[in-house]
């Protein structure tokens, strides 16, 4: 296997709810190299999305460790970690997750901003225009259809260079033909980027796009299978 660039030990998640405390993933051991492209799936409830977010350490692992490209992503503070997101992570959503107050430009502008890039606009619109809404880049997120969101989302999720990018859902709001252009796009910025690509999907076509597809059960790895033949 290549270098591994999220490595998780006996990773594990509980959560407080109405019930008590709720385990959510059990015992995860995975490693993913880099420049993978690695589908999650497995029915409502199993834990993907959970999974995917201590990978991006938008969830801290109850116990067990969660290593992204050499950082214990468990060890860091909240600030220490969202300086690693915005250096080394794009992160996807199915529901978008645009600020509506600002325009296409400024969403995908302003996190560049506060990471330090000195040219976040000339970047920002540039991404804007590989996927398609260069004519888009003064427009709010309500003057925009739910494609051209997520293509915002793409764009301010590509505009750091990452070397991961996690998707969760990114096309569950979308129509078929749109939804089928974002994950092409998305696809495209893991081959510009050379980026590790995990995603959550419900969609088997998705799913055997990638080089490897893990299935998770009851918040626990039922199987792990890379790709039968390479494209």
């Amino acid at each position: 296997m290549t270098e591994a660039i999220l490595s998780l030990k006996d990773a594990t998640l509980s959560l407080d709810g109405n019930a008590g405390r709720v385990a959510i993933l059990k015992g995860i051991t995975l490693d993913i190299g880099r420049g993978e492209t690695v589908g999650l799936v497995g029915p409502s409830g199993s834990g993907k999305s959970s999974l995917l977010m201590l990978m991006g350490g938008l969830e801290r692992a109850s116990s067990g460790s969660v290593v992204a490209l050499g950082h214990d992503l468990t060890s860091l503070g909240e600030d220490a970690l969202a300086r690693f997101r915005r250096g080394h992570m794009g992160v996807v959503f199915q529901s978008f997750h645009l600020i509506p107050t600002m325009t296409a430009l400024e969403n995908v502008a302003t996190p560049l901003e506060l990471a330090g890039v000195h040219d976040a606009f000339e970047r920002a619109r540039a991404e804007l225009e590989a996927v398609g809404l260069g004519n888009r880049v003064d427009h709010y997120p309500a003057q925009m259809s739910g494609g051209e969101q997520q293509r915002v989302a793409l764009a301010r999720a590509a505009a750091p260079r990452p070397d991961i990018l996690l998707a969760d859902e990114p096309t569950g709001n979308l129509d078929g033909i749109t939804g089928q252009a974002i994950m092409d796009l998305l696809f495209g910025l893991r081959d510009r980027y050379g980026a590790t690509l995990v995603l959550v999907t419900h969609a088997p076509e998705l799913a055997e796009r990638c080089d490897r597809v893990i299935r998770l059960q009851d918040g626990t790895l039922s199987s792990d299978e890379h790709a039968k033949a390479a494209e």
